[in-house]
């Protein structure tokens, strides 16, 4: 009996031991998780993002800014590829930049509050927070929280997040699949709470300036969603005219000749992926300009099951050279790419999401939905009427190899 005493004496003493040397269970980290970020004013980071969506993985940089209550900048540069955008919020609105190609995408949204980033640390901690079936151990130097991955790309799955154990910042996170196959990682090199910040940081045109343009001297390209009312009307019906000047009057004959036409689409117009297109065959004189030539098409490299190529065809979308490939099959849905020339455009106002390397912003209409969004300068516009919206991401991601037209 008294042996038993000692010996529960001993563990009770090493239990207290443990207690004084800070070892902490989920409960409390998670308490104290909540307040981190209950009491954040800001928090600079940065690190390096891996995407294993597509054939090849792709590496990217990335820089995040957040200065309370709504202000973010988070840039993304492929190194390899030498390409950078930037995704600002601010008072006047959400952006996405180029500023090597002098190019500002505008959107009506709430991001990020209406969805998460896998680099931003709000989105790291409410996914812990909110999971109670959340699954935690602790290594070395990191406490380490396995929880359900919550993005607008529902064929991620679950995640684990390494914070450090003394100050709660975030060392690495893994983003996983049904299958538990990474799909993305991050590994951040440095993060830093309370910076403070010039307010040039999350101004648009600041950022515009600190990359200028290669390419271009003139001033940005603006590109807005579409308002209501008799002015959007007015500034469409002129975009249509513009486009419609470009097919000739006998652009119906060329559909007879043996070699392959390019097609003219309006760019306000809607594909119909049932096989019948809008679009009209032409020997346009502009196919063999040089600008044209210039124009260096891609291609997706998922093809979701089921679903094969139809055709591809040379078209003149918005008054700029570009490629349309459709396919068919369990799901039907149409990919054109253009390269525009400072040429604005208006949009619909849609939902913002992330690709990962860019923001995207997905149009429900009626009929069909959309999804547009800026790659190496490109604009790529897939529209689908049975298209999920997963699959539809999945496409995006995959569009890097170029092809031989």
């Amino acid at each position: 009996m008294r042996r038993i005493t000692w010996t529960a004496a001993i563990l009770l003493c090493f239990s207290l031991v443990l207690a004084a040397c800070g070892t902490k269970d989920a409960e409390s980290v998670v308490k104290e998780l909540d307040k981190v970020v209950s009491s954040m004013e800001s928090y600079q980071g940065s690190g390096t993002m891996t995407l294993n969506t597509s054939q090849q993985p792709l590496e990217y940089k990335v820089e995040v800014s957040y200065q309370k209550p709504q202000y973010y900048r988070i840039k993304l540069t492929n190194e390899e590829k030498d390409i950078t955008q930037i995704v600002l919020r601010n008072d006047d609105g959400v952006f996405v930049l180029t500023p090597k190609l002098n190019k500002v995408f505008r959107f009506q949204s709430d991001w990020p509050q209406n969805q998460g980033q896998v680099y931003l640390y709000q989105t790291l901690i409410q996914s812990i927070l909110v999971d109670n079936s959340r699954q935690f151990v602790v290594d070395e130097d990191a406490y380490v929280f396995d929880v359900m991955a919550n993005y607008n790309n529902g064929s991620l799955a679950r995640q684990k997040i390494w914070l450090n154990k003394s100050d709660y910042k975030p060392v690495q996170v893994e983003v996983s699949d049904a299958n538990a196959a990474v799909m993305v990682q991050v590994k951040f090199d440095s993060f830093e709470f309370g910076p403070k910040f010039d307010k040039a940081v999350f101004e648009t045109e600041a950022n515009m300036k600190a990359e200028p343009s290669s390419q271009s001297t003139d001033e940005p390209t603006m590109t807005l969603p579409e308002q209501e009312g008799d002015d959007a009307a007015a500034g469409n019906a002129d975009n249509n005219a513009g486009d419609n000047a470009a097919a000739p009057e006998d652009s119906a004959d060329a559909g007879g000749n043996d070699r392959e036409g390019e097609a003219v689409v309006d760019g306000d117009d809607q594909v119909d992926n049932s096989g019948k297109d809008d679009e009209n065959t032409e020997d346009d004189a502009s196919a063999g300009t040089e600008e044209e030539s210039d124009f260096t098409a891609m291609k997706p490299s998922y093809l979701p099951e089921g679903v094969s190529e139809q055709d591809m065809v040379d078209i003149v979308y918005g008054g700029n050279p570009g490629l349309m490939i459709r396919y068919t099959g369990d799901y039907s849905y149409t990919l054109i790419q253009t390269e525009p020339k400072d040429l604005a455009a208006t949009y619909t106002p849609g939902m913002l999401v992330s690709l990962g390397f860019t923001m995207g912003e997905l149009i429900s209409g009626e009929e069909q939905q959309t999804l547009i969004w800026t790659y190496e300068g490109h604009q790529f516009r897939l529209a689908s009427a049975n298209l999920p919206e997963t699959e539809m991401i999945k496409i995006a991601q995959s569009v890097q190899g170029e092809i031989g037209k």
